[in-house]
């Protein structure tokens, strides 16, 4: 950093606050690893980690002279982020007063966990409006009974996979309407609605209350986290999912799903408004399409990124971290996108469905090229047999390689003999790197690990490379790995642990989650 860099300006967390009632633009980011961040910030903070701002900004705050907050909680991560996002274009960065303290100490309160906007949401909705829920004692008495039930799981498939009610079928959120009669057609089957813990099947049961769905409804009282608490059996490895729809039930559904989103409030976009939206300098838009990824893949709109529907809702600090901007839905038959809507405009969000785009507009098929900026100075790149050979060839620490992708894949399978790193906490990892002639940098592709090479240049003052392709090539090279945490260079912080993921968290910390989530309405 240079010494005759200009201090970055101060915003106070009354100026934060009162951008957020008059709904101003703004991004209020916490660029800590996401684990310290889970353990507390402010309600409508986004977290970008500093190690990887090159790589999200451009896609997450689009627009370069958003107002942007950033702050740490005295870790030395806030400044150097600011800066880069200086780099990067952003005209108006500012640090927080004080930090994380510094909104303590002006009275601000403080949440834990993550997507907590979207959990604090789900516990009002279902206070708000009574959502019908039943027990995991009940649902299991229903089950044993054979009674006329069927269970969709509201998670992402993926989750699904890992631990499901016995019998439950994958239905993210956004699918719901679209699915449900199908899978239920008879109006007096039970139709019950779970997720891991408790927003999603709250969201996803009120969503059929609301669209008038003949059935009976309920969720999952406490999700898998209450099935478990009650000593029931999960499913590992499911894969039951929805089949097609109807198209008499997808015109209803239709319906249904836009009689929604007109009484809460949806506005309606046109190409023309879209245009219109694209020549704004003064407003955030965000794109989204919110069907499955497979229809996503398979073809969609130019400009707009995959966000399917019930995720969308229940992260919205990470897909739209820009408080205050403008949010555009798509879906191609109008369920997805109006049911999703309905919820973004109940949460305060400036949100528009396009309507009547035919077949024909969606045009690109795959992931669009994530916009990212060229990193500073040279790179030199290496080949991942020419690393193999130095490995085997050269005496130990002749060379050191340095993953830097996320810990869990690390732990998955990693290049034998290299150490994992956080890049924001590079300096501390170098310093614990035995001593060594060339460094090599990866990640799983080395999209991260180039942004890393003139730092470690920097710090080791030696010669660094990056691996071509990154682990991924190394892997499709047919060359050697090993897996689980065998050097760790950096503290595994990148991922907070939830409580909801998987069967092996301790029962107290289950309950702990639980009532946490109960007590979000009075915080």
């Amino acid at each position: 950093m240079p010494d005759h860099a200009a201090a970055l300006p101060l915003t106070t967390t009354a100026q934060v606050r009162q951008a957020l009632i008059d709904r101003r633009e703004i991004a209020l980011l916490d660029v800590r690893e996401e684990a310290p961040f889970a353990t507390g910030h402010p309600l409508f903070a986004a977290n970008l980690p500093a190690g990887r701002v090159e790589i999200e900004a451009w896609a997450r705050i689009p627009r370069r002279d958003t107002p942007v907050v950033v702050y740490d909680d005295g870790e030395g991560l806030a400044e150097p982020a600011a800066r880069t996002l200086q780099a990067l274009g952003y005209t108006q960065v500012s640090l927080l007063a004080g930090g994380l303290q510094g909104w303590k100490d002006a009275g601000g309160e403080v949440f834990i966990d993550v997507n907590v906007p979207s959990k604090s949401f789900g516990e009002l909705v279902e206070a708000e409006r009574h959502t019908p829920s039943l027990s995991a004692e009940q649902v299991q008495a229903l089950l044993d009974a054979q009674a006329d039930v069927v269970v969709l799981d509201a998670r992402r498939f993926d989750e699904y996979q890992t631990m499901s009610i016995p019998g439950g079928v994958s239905v993210p959120g956004a699918e719901l309407l679209l699915r449900a009669q199908t899978l239920a057609p008879d109006p007096a089957t039970q139709i019950i609605v779970n997720c891991a813990g408790r927003t999603r099947s709250i969201i996803g049961t009120q969503s059929l209350v609301n669209a008038g769905l003949p059935n009976p409804v309920a969720a999952l009282r406490n999700g898998t986290i209450g099935w478990l608490l009650a000593g029931q059996r999960l499913d590992q490895g499911a894969s039951r999912r929805f089949g097609p729809v109807p198209e008499d039930r997808r015109t209803a559904a239709a319906a249904q799903a836009r009689a929604v989103a007109d009484r809460a409030g949806v506005q309606r976009a046109t190409p023309a408004d879209l245009h219109r939206f694209a020549q704004e300098s003064t407003r955030t838009t965000y794109r989204f399409d919110v069907r499955t990824p497979e229809e996503y893949a398979a073809g969609h709109l130019p400009g707009f990124a995959s966000a399917p529907g019930g995720q969308l809702v229940q992260e919205t600090d990470h897909s739209a971290p820009v408080r205050g901007a403008r949010i555009v839905l798509a879906d191609g038959d109008g369920v997805r996108a109006n049911m999703s809507a309905s919820w973004l405009a109940q949460m305060g969000w400036d949100v528009w469905v396009l309507d009547g785009m035919d077949a024909a507009a969606f045009t690109e098929t795959g992931e669009p090229p994530i916009p990212t900026p060229e990193p500073q100075g040279p790179i030199t790149w290496v080949e991942p047999r020419t690393l193999h050979a130095w490995l085997q060839a050269g005496p130990e620490g002749d060379a050191v390689v340095l993953d830097l992708t996320r810990s869990a894949a690390y732990v998955q399978r990693h290049i034998p003999g290299s150490y994992w790193a956080l890049r924001s906490q590079l300096p501390q990892a170098v310093a614990s790197l035995p001593p060594a002639r060339r460094h090599v940098l990866t990640c799983g592709n080395s999209f991260l690990a180039r942004y890393a090479a003139a730092e470690l240049v920097r710090l080791t003052g030696g010669e660094v490379a990056v691996l071509q392709g990154g682990t991924q090539a190394w892997i499709a090279a047919g060359l050697p790995v090993e897996a689980g945490e065998t050097r760790l260079a950096s503290p595994r912080i990148d991922r907070y642990r939830r409580p909801y993921e998987g069967t092996t968290a301790p029962r107290e910390a289950m309950q702990a989650y639980l009532d946490w989530e109960y007590g979000l309405v009075a915080q």
